[in-house]
């Protein structure tokens, strides 16, 4: 088992990584099936019975099972040659979440029938195994999925693109290693405690609401702004005006979250990112302007969806 799994992985490693794979002779392979060598022990079994009893009608019969079987393990290689297979970016998920793989398969030749697509481990990857037919001339998609079981990058598994059509007598594939990773953010500490209060002085806060909370003092409106939250956007303005606009409250630009390390008090370091991600979530729902202090990392306040990709990209990458 030792030397069978070193030569998969030097095998596996000689393959170039790529988001884009063009199926050529050089890179397809195809054997019998089980029931292709079962079809043709029943041909030399005819044959043989055919020659002891002098049948001139089985002969017949056994020459033109072998070429329809020929035939076949033609237009069986011939379903995969000249296919072009492209992953689209993967988005990032949160640990223990499935990400989708959109594989996009491009044939600039007659229609394809039957082409499927798993992972080369599937033990591993779980049974993702999907069918689909590709039009002459055009493009289908086939989505498979995998589960990142802990924060950070990891690399996309090694994909098997393979065919039975038309008889199932024979098996054509490739392999194909994709150099796209998938991004997994921390999955967040449910039920996680109260944000960090603010920067701001306690005058204010004990005078105004926070900013996107319930209740917040409406001062007007302003020219929306990138990285504006949706929960600010003034939707009926937007919709009599077809401008974006966005609600402005008094003492926003006093007001700022520092989500900082120092913050989550002890723990374990998966628990204290947990709980960082917890609060990243929350402070952007709030619609609250947030950096992150992390040991050696510092991001700057920034609010919107933008800055809460930022801050989870942070700390799913930090070590």
């Amino acid at each position: 088992m030792a030397l069978r799994k070193r030569l998969r992985q030097w095998w596996l490693a000689r393959l170039p990584a790529s988001d884009s794979w063009t199926l050529t002779q050089r890179n397809i392979y195809i054997l019998p099936t089980r029931a292709g060598f079962v079809f043709a022990l029943v041909l030399v079994l005819m044959l043989l019975a055919s020659i002891n009893y002098q049948l001139n009608l089985g002969y017949a019969l056994s020459f033109l099972l072998a070429g329809a079987g020929l035939v076949s393990m033609h237009l069986t290689h011939g379903t995969l040659r000249g296919l072009t297979l492209h992953l689209r970016p993967v988005p990032a998920v949160f640990a223990g979440d499935a990400a989708l793989l959109e594989v996009v398969l491009t044939n600039r030749g007659g229609e394809r029938h039957g082409v499927g697509l798993h992972f080369e481990d599937r033990g591993r990857h779980g049974p993702s195994f999907v069918w689909t037919d590709i039009p002459a001339q055009g493009q289908a998609s086939a989505h498979v999925s995998i589960v990142p079981p802990r924060r950070g990058l990891h690399p996309v598994p090694v994909l098997v693109v393979q065919t039975l059509f038309p008889f199932g007598l024979f098996r054509a594939w490739t392999l194909w290693r994709p150099a796209a990773t998938v991004l997994a953010w921390p999955r967040p500490e449910s039920p996680a405690p109260a944000l960090p209060q603010p920067a701001a002085q306690a005058d204010e806060q004990a005078a105004r609401p926070l900013h996107g909370s319930a209740g917040a003092e409406f001062d007007g409106v302003r020219a929306w702004r990138r990285g504006d939250s949706l929960r600010q956007v003034l939707w009926k303005k937007v919709a009599r005006s077809g401008e974006l606009v966005s609600r402005d409250t008094a003492g926003q630009a006093s007001r700022e979250l520092r989500l900082d390390w120092a913050s989550t008090r002890g723990g374990e370091v998966e628990q204290r990112i947990a709980r960082l991600a917890a609060w990243v979530l929350e402070a952007e729902r709030q619609g609250h302007a947030f950096g992150l202090s992390l040991p050696g990392r510092e991001l700057p306040s920034g609010r919107g969806e933008l800055q809460r990709r930022a801050a989870l990209q942070a700390l799913a990458l930090w070590s």
